[in-house]
């Protein structure tokens, strides 16, 4: 499994021949992002930063969507979505946390998340994460304090912040750092990971640099 970060929210995602975007910039954001061809886009939030579908479909290569909470199963890809509350924007909206499960891995993208408290039913799912992927940047989103209480709850073996970059507040990710006693991390420019490679890691923090 190779995991890229393209700012934003935006994450990419390839296993074998499988590509998987999660929640890519549209042409109406002032995000900039890549293009390129997916097989499965999740879109966690019903707004321009974050629900660009047309993005990630190149010519007769075009994504299953997943919009919204529910189960799905495609190209042996489990995904779950769970409705949270989100405040991106200054406005009221409906975010989708989704558990990717995968190579006998499960990832878990909290998308725009504005509160750490959450539902019973979502607690429950993320019992044994492997990979979180956690909003770091306030202005809607978790702020870092919030974000490294809820990550550090958690449990998961590994933990790479998202949303810092292009959306977040200044300083939210060495905010974020310093909350989890790591200031002086060193950022990649993307990851790549093995079931294998999860042992003895718990709650290490992985910084991936935005890029292509």
């Amino acid at each position: 499994m190779i995991i890229t970060y393209l700012g934003g929210e935006f994450v990419k995602v390839q296993f074998g021949d499988i590509t998987l975007a999660v929640n890519p910039p549209s042409k109406e954001s002032t995000l900039k992002a890549p293009r390129f061809g997916a097989d499965v886009v999740l879109i966690s939030l019903n707004h321009p930063d974050m629900n660009g579908v047309d993005s990630v479909g190149i010519g007769s290569k075009q994504p299953f969507v997943i919009q919204g909470p529910g189960e799905y199963e495609i190209k042996d890809v489990v995904v779950r979505g769970f409705p949270t509350e989100s405040q991106y924007n200054k406005e009221k909206r409906i975010n989708t946390v989704y558990t990717v499960t995968l190579e006998g891995m499960k990832l878990c993208f909290l998308g725009a998340l504005s509160s750490p408290d959450l539902p019973a039913e979502l607690k429950e799912e993320l019992d044994e994460v492997d990979v979180l992927f956690v909003p770091v940047g306030g202005e809607g989103v978790l702020l870092p304090a919030a974000a490294e209480k809820l990550a550090v709850a958690l449990e998961p073996h590994l933990i790479i912040p998202v949303h810092f970059e292009g959306m977040g507040a200044p300083g939210a990710l060495r905010q974020f750092l310093k909350e989890a006693g790591e200031e002086k991390t060193a950022s990649q420019d993307k990851l790549t990971l093995k079931k294998k490679d999860l042992e003895g890691k718990e709650g290490e923090v992985v910084v991936l640099k935005a890029g292509s």
